[in-house]
């Protein structure tokens, strides 16, 4: 059998297919951007369909790249967005409403009406999440209300749920297979981790049919087959995982105590902590990291907004920079005796503040203060917020080791001022993979490796290789008083 294998990463802004050969190298590859629908402000919607027509799209030119026919595909590895919620008919495949995005906020009056009735400790406790409308479970409350006949219809057994891998797995099977697997199951606020099943508690207070929702399997499982028709030929979809599981499976960090960071347009901070489900008491949140044959791997999770995001407001609100790879050639000529920091609350604070009503600042200026000094504070905050979940970590997880090495992906690990900052500011070493493409790794390992065409877990993480290792430099005072000067900017930002 050939070794190639189709991984499907669906993004937030983009859709991207990814051809990987036996050895694991890109062969072939397709990127296409769709629609951002802003209904009214702190609302995100995407149209299914156009997410279908560009998955399709990508997939078809991808396999056109790599030179080769969808028959020398030997299995589908799919990763996603997470979080965002997609209803659709059961007979024709339907959509009934817009994608809910993860980003969407419409839902915090009804999290907050859940919150005073005392509900978010029971959450937590069963899901490892809190009670925010970053989580798909009342946005599918809100789709059922608000669409009309949408909850008679589902009571009726006549509407599916999904997050985006279930609508792209119902798509692919022409309806056949109606599934998840347990990652993006783990993000809904409906899942209960500890047992691994749909929590009938969770689904009434909520108001959810048990029946809308798909089948939950391991990351790497049959999920069917894509029809003949699509491409060319049937492929097996034999992975999924939800994008920051994918890439924590991609850096191989399969053992507990390794840690990833994914820095794009937010950041996300994942420690595997093996068998142990980690309740946090420093507000992350806990999550099912993967789960493969069966067994369950947890992790807790750190989520920051505006990372990259900070880097594109310096470029498109302030226009002190051209292109994002100026910030760090900037940041290099600051004034070092100028402490300015750059809280970058743009839409709340993620983890572990979670205060949605925060809003950006910046202290410390003086005449003297320029683009550099901009530069500079945009591309440190995004390490000192990163500090703090590494500290958050460490207090909720005491196996976690101190000097943790960070392995770091996504599209700011190219900057290396940043990085060497990063390294600094954490006191640990940073770790830029060989491959930056980890996301879709994860899910084309999780494919290749069911398929039987690629290593077994232990295998694949020998193939694992460093470019670039950052170490600290910077000394000890320094480090302190600067990080001293952040959590302070922090306290005053902080609206509780």
């Amino acid at each position: 059998m050939n070794g190639y294998v189709l991984a499907i990463d669906q993004g937030t802004t983009s859709s991207r297919a990814i051809i990987f050969d036996k050895d694991r190298k890109v062969v072939g590859k397709s990127q296409q951007e769709f629609t951002q629908i802003y209904p009214q402000s702190g609302w995100v919607e995407h149209d299914p369909e156009e997410i279908w027509q560009s998955v399709l799209s990508t997939c078809a030119v991808a396999i056109e790249n790599a030179k080769i026919q969808a028959g020398d595909v030997a299995a589908i590895g799919i990763t996603n967005q997470r979080e965002t919620v997609i209803v659709w008919d059961k007979i024709t495949g339907k959509p009934i409403h817009n994608a809910i995005v993860w980003q969407d906020r419409r839902t915090a009056p009804f999290c907050q009406k859940l919150k005073k009735q005392g509900l978010e400790k029971k959450f937590t406790r069963k899901t490892g999440l809190l009670l925010d409308p970053y989580f798909s479970g009342t946005k599918l409350s809100w789709i059922l209300d608000k669409v009309p006949g949408a909850r008679k219809r589902a009571a009726n057994g006549e509407l599916l749920f999904g997050t985006i891998d279930s609508f792209l797995i119902w798509r692919l099977t022409a309806g056949k297979m109606h599934a998840t697997d347990a990652t993006n199951a783990s993000r809904t606020l409906l899942f209960n981790i500890a047992t691994n099943e749909w929590d009938d508690e969770l689904l009434e207070i909520l108001r959810v049919p048990r029946a809308m929702l798909p089948e939950v399997k391991d990351c790497a499982a049959n999920y069917g087959a894509a029809e003949a028709d699509l491409f060319g030929a049937a492929i097996p979809i034999l992975g999924v995982a939800g994008d920051q599981h994918a890439a924590t499976i991609g850096q191989a960090c399969f053992e507990p105590g390794m840690f990833k960071s994914t820095y794009g347009t937010g950041c996300f901070a994942l420690l595997n902590t093996g068998s142990d489900m980690v309740l946090s008491k420093n507000r992350l949140l806990t999550t099912i990291a993967y789960r493969l044959n069966g067994k369950t791997t947890y992790a807790l999770e750190g989520s920051i907004f505006i990372a990259g995001a900070a880097v594109q407001w310096l470029r498109d609100g302030l226009k002190l920079i051209g292109s994002a790879p100026e910030t760090g050639k900037l940041a290099d000529q600051a004034d070092p005796s100028q402490n300015v920091y750059l809280v970058p609350a743009f839409v709340g604070l993620g983890a572990p503040h979670w205060d949605a009503e925060a809003r950006g600042a910046i202290y410390g200026l003086t005449r003297n203060s320029g683009p550099a000094e901009f530069a500079r504070a945009a591309l440190e905050s995004v390490a000192y917020q990163t500090r703090d979940l590494l500290d958050a970590m460490r207090k909720d997880w005491k196996s976690s080791d101190t000097k943790t090495v960070l392995r770091v992906d996504g599209g700011m690990v190219a900057s290396d001022w940043t990085m060497q900052r990063l390294a600094d500011i954490l006191d640990a070493p940073v770790d830029r993979p060989v491959i930056l493409e980890t996301t879709a790794l994860g899910a084309a390992w999780l494919a290749g490796s069911k398929a039987g065409i690629w290593p077994n877990r232990r295998e694949f993480a020998k193939t694992w290789e460093r470019d670039t290792r950052f170490t600290p430099k910077m000394d000890e005072k320094t480090r302190k008083t600067k990080i001293a000067g952040w959590k302070s900017a922090v306290k005053r930002t902080l609206t509780s």
